[in-house]
């Protein structure tokens, strides 16, 4: 059975959580690893668990302008499980979990091939697509109720 756990950086997933996103985000890319980790600290994380492992993650960055808005960004599902819902589990959480803390908009950059994945969350494109990384990327939100 998969759970989602909110985590912080003193959990013991949290090293797991890093090496996933080094795994499938950042080393893909040729970036160095923990190059996305200046905002961990003051951050939400989020992990998917099968049996006591990370399979996936996400971070919830609260914006230090705008107390109402936080960006979801390093989301990641290990390759091996791509595909059976667990993106989709951890976006579940991530957005009935700011509910207790205010927050009233999540936005993200989405690299151009999940725009779909996220507009099934109810998140809604907006702007120009830019290049992030070397990859296109769409600005979505999702207000939340």
């Amino acid at each position: 059975m998969i759970r989602i756990k909110n985590i912080n950086t003193h959990s013991p997933y949290y090293q797991e959580m890093r090496e996933l996103r080094n795994k499938v985000l950042l080393r893909p890319l040729g970036i160095p690893d923990h190059s996305w980790e200046m905002h961990d600290e003051r951050s939400w994380h989020f992990v998917a668990l099968e049996n006591d492992n990370v399979i996936g993650c996400a971070v919830l960055v609260p914006s230090e302008e705008h107390k109402t808005l936080a960006q979801l960004i390093q989301m990641a599902v290990d390759p091996d499980v791509q595909g059976k819902g667990i993106g989709q589990l951890l976006l579940k959480e991530i957005i009935t979990f700011p509910k207790s803390k205010s927050l009233k908009e999540i936005q993200c950059h989405s690299r151009h091939y999940a725009v779909d994945f996220y507009k099934k969350a109810g998140f809604t494109p907006y702007g120009e697509t830019f290049t992030e990384v070397g990859i296109p990327h769409n600005h979505m939100k999702l207000e939340l109720q």
